[in-house]
């Protein structure tokens, strides 16, 4: 299989604004599918920005809204397939979601975010209880998780073992915690050997200041590809015959023993 071309968007959009946030996805994709990608990936709760307070609920929407039409739009238009965070309303419960669009416009997957972090977040969401949601696109086995779910190793083991060779994780990183993305990542996708796309918000917003650094990180620990700290589109290749033989050559999930861990859940 040829390598699977990556564009990551690190953006913070306009808060509040979903209009504005469509038309900057609608830009960000028509760059990266000229530069040759299959896969567009935007930050966490892109949508409609993460700051936005007490209009949660009134910004919330199902997983087949007015917003998962238009990306479904966007990613038809331009050949790729589209990852985009938003708030999404299911009955009385809001969860911090994340989904992935083909390029023929289908919902691929739907992912909730488990792992809710601070004050804001655990005031408006509901916690998801899938930890593994996958996909299949060009040939690649496709996970999902958001932001604080990837600190915790065990989702990542977990993805690992369900054969996910591609991790998308939208973020909003913010400061003080940047050495997630400078070194936490890298490490991830080394012991679970893996590629994972950790794409963050940027700059100031409301309370929070989100530090950039989005990356794509190989089986191998080493960073293919990372932005800066301001807005910018930066774009790595996911190789499944790199991963192979890093498989091949890496034997921590060979060497696990089981056995031993139970008493860890």
């Amino acid at each position: 299989m040829p390598p699977l071309r990556t564009a990551l968007l690190q953006s913070s959009g306009r808060p509040g604004a979903v209009a504005e946030n469509l038309k900057a996805l609608d830009e960000a994709a028509a760059r990266a599918a000229g530069a040759g990608a299959r896969l567009l990936v935007a930050p966490e709760l892109f949508l409609t920005g993460y700051a936005i307070g007490d209009a949660v609920p009134e910004l919330a929407e199902p997983a087949d809204g007015p917003g998962a039409r238009a990306v479904a739009e966007i990613a038809v238009r331009h050949g790729l397939a589209v990852l985009y965070g938003y708030p999404e309303r299911d009955g009385d419960r809001i969860f911090n979601t994340s989904q992935l669009i083909g390029a023929d416009g289908a919902s691929l997957a739907n992912y909730r975010k488990t792992h809710l972090f601070g004050c804001f977040e655990q005031e408006w969401f509901t916690p998801g209880e899938r930890a593994v949601v996958q996909a299949d696109l060009d040939g690649l086995r496709i996970g999902m998780l958001i932001c604080y779910d990837v600190e915790f190793p065990e989702n990542v083991r977990a993805h690992a073992l369900a054969g996910t060779d591609l991790l998308l994780v939208p973020t909003a990183q913010m400061h003080p915690f940047q050495f997630v993305a400078e070194s936490v990542i890298p490490v991830r996708a080394f012991e679970s050997q893996m590629y994972v796309a950790y794409v963050n918000r940027t700059g100031p917003e409301g309370e929070f200041e989100f530090v950039g650094l989005s990356c794509l990180a190989g089986p191998d620990g080493t960073v293919r590809t990372r932005a800066g700290r301001g807005e910018e589109l930066v774009v790595g290749e996911v190789d499944p015959e790199f991963l192979a033989a890093s498989r091949t050559a890496n034997p921590y999930l060979h060497d696990r023993r089981p056995g031993l861990y139970g008493s860890l859940a």
